[in-house]
């Protein structure tokens, strides 16, 4: 009799653990299979319990929560979720006590917390209240909930707030083999859940890093996003186990885990330091002719102009060493993806005078913010220390500035590329004295 007792005690404590609400109630069991299609996409205001099975104030609640189910059916959806055995799920939405009320209505990426008494009659006098704010709110205009969890997920995947949303690519199972594991860029990866917090705060800062690091390397290093609840397919392949998690693509290699900052910032430097690590060093151009400074220069943040001796004053091997300190450093500093240029002394009068370098005191560097109109000067040595200082003092917003002559890029001559020589004197004519006279050079004239 005694076990017959103890074996009906210990059923009835498992059907209190774990039976909290079953098909014949109106609430619906909510898990992380069928929230995203049950909750985000629903045109519906949702009143949500997240509960622990061994709670005492959620096993008080059952009760009222069944007839609040009941009162409101037809009207608001009312639903559950064993948020211990779903941690991710409560996870997700912060949920730090249990039980915990939640209403998703008009912005259901964005869920309010209910804050009023736990009786039946209080919880349906909130979702009420609700609902009227729902209705105010459409009939004002506003988009509703449903909208936003059928177009993007609402998570930070699809971009938002902050950046252009075009610059984080869209994936999903049918595009992400040819958009990212065959391409010749470097992806960035955000695996996300509608339903995510952490997602959401990371939406906007995903947003306006893909549209930063996009410019910065030329479409180089692109941002993308997985909806990893609708496509469970590629968040299984690649081991996702919370969101949202970033995952680096280099073809060729296996995908490695981001592991830096959530920040705009963090993201676009981390991006800026794949990109240098992959990048060959920027070319190093000699000015030939307008497009040349004009491309440079409006393409890239600031770009570096060397005015260099002229060939007869340095000979090849003068120059070239030259042009080696311009490449080592163009080398140190790719990553800041600037564009270099040179000229020969004299080649340029106009863009010299335009830099205040005045045609004397080479070699001379000047570096061009063609945005702004401004320019700085290097002052110290023409060398690996000297430009070095000089980069380094820009890269951090130091040092004079002072606007380009004339407040736009000056006019450039086309010229002929160097060849890679000594320089060579012009030849001379040869002059005939057999006709002049010789006495006439020793009479003076007025």
């Amino acid at each position: 009799m005694k076990g017959l007792l103890a074996g009906t005690l210990a059923c009835t404590l498992v059907l209190t653990v774990h039976g909290f609400y079953s098909s014949s109630d109106d609430v619906v069991e909510l898990n992380p299979s069928n929230f995203n299609r049950e909750v985000i996409q629903s045109d519906s205001l949702w009143l949500i319990e997240f509960y622990a099975p061994w709670c005492g104030h959620c096993q008080r609640l059952t009760a009222d929560w069944k007839k609040v189910a009941t009162a409101l059916k037809g009207v608001v959806k009312v639903g559950a979720v064993d948020a211990d055995q779903h941690k991710s799920l409560g996870g997700q939405y912060g949920i730090r006590g249990f039980p915990t009320i939640k209403i998703f209505g008009a912005n259901k990426n964005k869920p309010e917390d209910y804050q009023g008494a736990r009786s039946s009659q209080a919880i349906v006098d909130g979702a009420v209240n609700a609902v009227r704010s729902l209705v105010k709110d459409r009939m004002a205009g506003k988009t509703g909930g449903s909208e936003q969890g059928r177009q993007g997920g609402g998570g930070g995947g699809s971009g938002s707030g902050g950046g252009s949303k075009k610059d984080v690519v869209e994936l999903t199972d049918d595009n992400f083999d040819s958009t990212v594991l065959n391409s010749e860029e470097v992806w960035l990866v955000e695996f996300f859940a509608p339903w995510c917090g952490h997602c959401k705060n990371l939406e906007p800062e995903w947003a306006a890093a893909a549209t930063e690091v996009k410019e910065q390397t030329k479409g180089k290093i692109r941002l993308g996003a997985v909806d990893a609840t609708v496509h469970q397919g590629l968040a299984s392949r690649y081991g996702i186990r919370g969101f949202p998690t970033i995952k680096i693509f280099q073809k060729g290699e296996e995908p490695a885990d981001y592991e830096g900052g959530r920040t705009r910032s963090d993201i676009v430097a981390r991006a800026l330091d794949l990109f240098s690590s992959n990048a060959p060093p920027p070319e190093l151009l000699e000015i030939l002719n307008e497009d040349v400074l004009k491309k440079t220069c409006e393409d890239y943040q600031l770009c570096i102009i060397s005015v260099l001796p002229h060939i007869l004053d340095t000979g090849a091997s003068g120059r070239n060493a030259y042009l080696e300190v311009m490449m080592k450093m163009a080398e140190k500093y790719k990553k800041k993806i600037w564009g270099w240029l040179w000229t020969e002394a004299g080649a340029q009068m106009e863009l010299e005078s335009a830099l205040g370098i005045g045609g004397f005191g080479y070699p001379a560097m000047a570096a061009i913010n063609a945005r702004k109109m401004k320019f700085a000067l290097l002052k110290g040595s023409f060398s690996e220390t000297g430009i070095h200082e000089f980069l380094r003092d820009l890269s951090v917003g130091r040092g004079s500035t002072a606007t380009v002559g004339g407040g736009a890029l000056p006019k450039i001559h086309a010229v002929e590329p160097w060849d890679g020589k000594d320089g060579e004197l012009p030849m001379e004519d040869d002059i005939d004295l057999s006709d002049v006279e010789l006495d006439d050079l020793e009479k003076d004239e007025l």
